[in-house]
């Protein structure tokens, strides 16, 4: 297979993530390489180059285990002697770099402009979830990459998980029957209940990034009820702001930086999935006290699957790990884990990469981006019509309300 050399737009909290996952595929001998970093201010592409460089890594983020908390790594650490080029106008990177593939980790409200450059460039495209700022948006760059012929991926990393590709086994060997009910619940958070959302004040402003956790969020939670449970049909949703006003404060407490909370802060919403299961989904990175963190709980018609236990009816529970690590076949394991992977941002780089040598989709294409964006906008539309509506309503642009405002400002 040719070599594919990737070019990577917007340096910011999220690129150490992505880094690691490309170390591990150069490391497991996979043939991509590093060739440009884009950036809009040069120091901060400098940063992640090569050591001594740049300015020094900024401070992890976050809770524990959080993929912002990923540990700092410099490009030339594990691809010695590329010549990484680097720029702060990813138009010029575009036409100048020797790149197959553009990596997009900018913010929502830029992922149009940028992916359908890339593709009018005749590059492969993989992007940072939400896929696009609104589902319109999300629709004309399908439509791009088909009329270009090029592999539109988008980084829905929750799906590459190990824990949740062993539950999708789990789910589709028949062990818990068929599936009846999908559960997931964050009240208040680490950044609750008023900070600035992973410091990333854009996180709260309707043009930049469309909706609060409704988007931020939901495009994660819907993707991973979508994988287990096929595609949903309506969705009935309340969305809320209790905070009005964000913040970050310094070690000692005092607000340094502080912004306007345009979007909602929190989100309740009731699925119905076209199978017949339903949904309960809920996040809100404000409320106060203790938080409340249920993660997803998938139950069946035999049993459920809770806190990776598989537990039945006869109140049995098996570690989900051991029962795949004894009990799938080496093709399957493959198929989940290729080349023995386990880092969610190396998974999803390799499936990226596999569609573009195999001329296909990759598992969490443009499309999967967009009906997973369609879901999370059904929130917010339902909320504002006092009503459930039909997903694939909004998916189409049949029902278009929020989001109107959003694709004016920006002419899409």
């Amino acid at each position: 297979m040719q070599r594919i050399n990737v070019g990577l737009v917007g340096c910011g909290r999220i690129m150490p993530a992505h880094l690691q996952g490309y170390r591990i595929l150069i490391e497991k001998g996979v043939d991509v390489r590093i060739k440009a970093l884009v950036a809009r201010k040069e120091e901060d592409a400098l940063r992640f180059r090569k050591r001594g460089e740049g300015p020094p890594p900024r401070e992890p983020i976050g809770p524990p285990g959080d993929e912002y908390r990923a540990a700092h790594i410099w490009v030339d650490d594990f691809q010695k002697g590329i010549d990484v080029q680097i720029y702060t106008d990813y138009g010029k990177m575009i036409r100048e770099a020797d790149v197959d593939a553009v990596d997009v980790y900018t913010p929502p409200h830029t992922h149009h402009d940028i992916v359908l450059d890339s593709l009018t460039a005749g590059k492969h495209v993989f992007v940072e979830k939400p896929i696009a700022i609104t589902v319109k948006s999300a629709r004309i760059m399908i439509e791009a990459a088909k009329k270009a012929r090029r592999v539109l991926g988008v980084s829905e990393n929750l799906r590459y998980q190990p824990e949740t590709r062993m539950t999708k086994w789990i789910i589709d060997q028949g062990y818990i029957g068929q599936i009846q009910m999908i559960f997931n619940s964050t009240i208040g958070c680490y950044w609750s209940p008023d900070k600035i959302a992973a410091l990333t004040p854009w996180r709260h402003v309707k043009y930049t990034a469309g909706g609060g956790p409704s988007i931020d969020w939901g495009v994660h939670i819907f993707d991973t009820a979508r994988y287990y449970g096929g595609e949903i049909g309506d969705v009935a949703g309340v969305t809320s702001t209790f905070e009005g006003v964000r913040v970050t404060r310094d070690k000692s407490g005092r607000i340094i930086d502080k912004i306007h909370d345009e979007v909602d802060d929190t989100f309740v919403a009731i699925a119905k999935f076209k199978s017949g299961a339903v949904g309960q989904f809920t996040f809100s990175w404000a409320l106060h006290g203790e938080p409340t963190i249920l993660g997803t709980i998938v139950y069946g018609s035999r049993g459920c699957v809770k806190d990776n236990l598989l537990i039945l009816d006869d109140g049995t529970k098996s570690s989900v790990k051991d029962i795949f690590d004894d009990k799938a076949k080496k093709d399957e394991k493959e198929k989940f884990f290729p080349l023995q992977m386990t880092d969610p941002f190396a998974l999803e780089t390799f499936d990226f990469l596999g569609a573009i040598w195999g001329d296909r989709e990759m598992e969490t294409s443009g499309k999967e981006g967009l009906r997973d964006l369609a879901a999370a906008y059904a929130v917010i539309e339902s909320s504002r019509r006092e009503q459930a509506v039909k997903v694939e309503d909004v998916e189409s642009g049949k029902i278009v309300g929020y989001e109107k405002e959003i694709n004016a400002h920006y002419r899409i």
